[in-house]
């Protein structure tokens, strides 16, 4: 490419980043968490299209090496100092959590419509409320408590339970649930270990707990699928990084509704890529599941505790506390 072009190219993003960064925070945030949500329906659709020929365990390898490459940069400016924890066991807890997470969505994503998946793993915030009671001794009011049991209705109206078990909506269920048990343990552990020590232990028992089951089922991959693999987890990286980058600009009670967006993405892709369509429960379902999680994130910021629950990857790979328990209670 010339000179010429190159050069008014790079003056055209110059323009348009310091454009960007004129915005207020919010459509800031809200920019990149757009984006995120682009990308981390680009990675369940390869995910999807990986795991129609290599095992699912193979392809949740390299979406947690990869997030073990990411956080490299940040345990070496941390240093060695950065590998003590004061709660190893809770940081166990927390990978194990993390691991199940990432295998658990993949199976999910791989056997279910991408709209159910991704509506299933909105159930996050729901499972937060009692473990916040029993593990942060959190007091819930009338209020949470009765979205909250909302919520888990829209999930089995999404699931629609009959005689025959559908597994891998009991694996969708399970990534979240794991999700919110990373969440509570992140919440605890930041109060004592740093940001760069939760991704150390995350990333490499993580990694290491996926590596056995993939080996057990590997398949060699051809040149192609490698290539996919790599770009896959490069991917869901590049959409974690955007999501973290969102709520570190943005309010959260205003960022909350744009990442269910990507119900919005993922049906799209579903029809494109998969010839498939959220039903009528699939839709129905997930209103209630994003109404009632969108009450309680306003319920929560409204009583000065934020709780934004990220993605179900990524919460399991960062070092962001969900919320911090407060001495207050939700019943007016």
């Amino acid at each position: 490419m010339p000179a010429g072009v190159m050069k008014d190219l790079s003056e055209r993003r110059a323009r348009w980043a310091a454009a960007f960064v004129r915005l207020p925070p919010n459509l800031q945030g809200a920019g990149w968490l757009l984006l995120s949500a682009v990308l981390f329906t680009f990675s369940a659709v390869l995910i999807k299209r990986l795991g129609a020929e290599l095992d699912g365990f193979q392809v949740a390898l390299f979406r947690a090496a990869a997030g073990l490459m990411f956080t490299l940069p940040f345990l070496v400016r941390a240093g060695i100092g950065s590998l003590k924890t004061r709660q190893p066991l809770l940081q166990m807890v927390r990978a194990v959590a993390a691991a199940i997470a990432i295998g658990a969505n993949f199976y999910a994503v791989i056997h279910l419509p991408l709209a159910n998946a991704t509506a299933l793993s909105f159930s996050r915030s729901l499972f937060l409320a009692p473990l916040a009671i029993i593990f942060l001794s959190e007091r819930v009011g009338w209020r949470r408590t009765a979205a909250t049991l909302a919520g888990f209705l829209g999930v089995l109206i999404v699931l629609r339970p009959t005689v025959s078990v559908d597994v891998a909506a009991l694996a969708a269920l399970l990534a979240a649930l794991c999700v919110a048990i990373a969440a509570i343990c992140v919440n605890i552990l930041s109060r004592t270990d740093r940001p760069a020590t939760l991704l150390f232990y995350s990333g490499v028992v993580s990694t290491l707990l996926l590596f056995v089951p993939a080996a057990l089922a590997w398949r060699m991959p051809t040149p192609e699928q490698w290539f996919w693999l790599i770009a896959m987890g490069g991917i869901a990286v590049a959409a974690q990084g955007c999501f973290i980058r969102a709520f570190a600009i943005g309010e959260a009670t205003s960022l909350a509704p744009i990442d269910y967006t990507r119900l919005l993405f993922a049906s799209i892709a579903g029809f494109f890529f998969f010839a498939n369509l959220p039903d009528v429960w699939t839709l129905s379902g997930s209103a209630v599941i994003i109404g009632s999680t969108l009450y309680i994130t306003r319920r929560e910021a409204k009583l000065g505790k934020v709780d934004i629950p990220p993605p179900p990857i990524a919460v399991a790979e960062t070092g962001l506390p969900p919320q911090k328990p407060e001495d207050q209670t939700d019943n007016k």
